[in-house]
């Protein structure tokens, strides 16, 4: 319990952090960098997929977990800025506004996915492809979390 109420601190005092460093770029970009960003992690985890759905290749899973745990680490809270709720000229997006109503919320399921993402780093330096598919499950997990909630499909 006390770990869940860290892990929420840390994530609301790094997304307020984040949201500071915000305002020294303009909305439509901070909506580019977002989804870059997570287009960046998606072609990642499907390396990572790919992987643990055919022939094994330990190096290149290392690679596209620590690729996912750099850019989970990045502060990418910084690209919810004022105005980042919705569409700016041809920067489409598909944040619900409800997320910037609930940044408690918010921070929890960042930093569950921050977790996550180290996490899987760590067991796919080890080699093991058993826990690495648990790990990858896991931080799959916390992706579905905030897009159920926060994700307009």
């Amino acid at each position: 319990m006390k770990k869940s109420i860290a892990r929420a601190a840390l994530g609301i005092v790094a997304l307020s952090l984040a949201t500071m460093a915000s305002a020294q770029v303009k909305p439509e970009d901070q909506i580019k960098f977002r989804k870059a960003g997570y287009s960046f992690m998606s072609w990642n985890m499907g390396k990572i997929k790919n992987n643990l759905e055919g022939t094994y290749d330990a190096a290149q899973v290392t690679a596209a977990a620590n690729a996912i745990a750099g850019i989970a680490n990045s502060g990418m809270g910084a690209l919810y800025g004022p105005g980042t709720d919705k569409a700016i000229g041809d920067q489409k997006t598909r944040v619900k506004p409800e997320l910037f109503q609930n940044m408690p919320e918010v921070g929890k399921l960042a930093g569950d996915f921050n977790s996550a993402a180290n996490n899987l780093a760590k067991v796919a330096a080890s080699g093991d492809a058993a826990a690495v598919k648990t790990a990858f499950g896991d931080l799959g997990k916390t992706c579905k979390a905030c897009h159920d909630k926060f994700r307009e499909e």
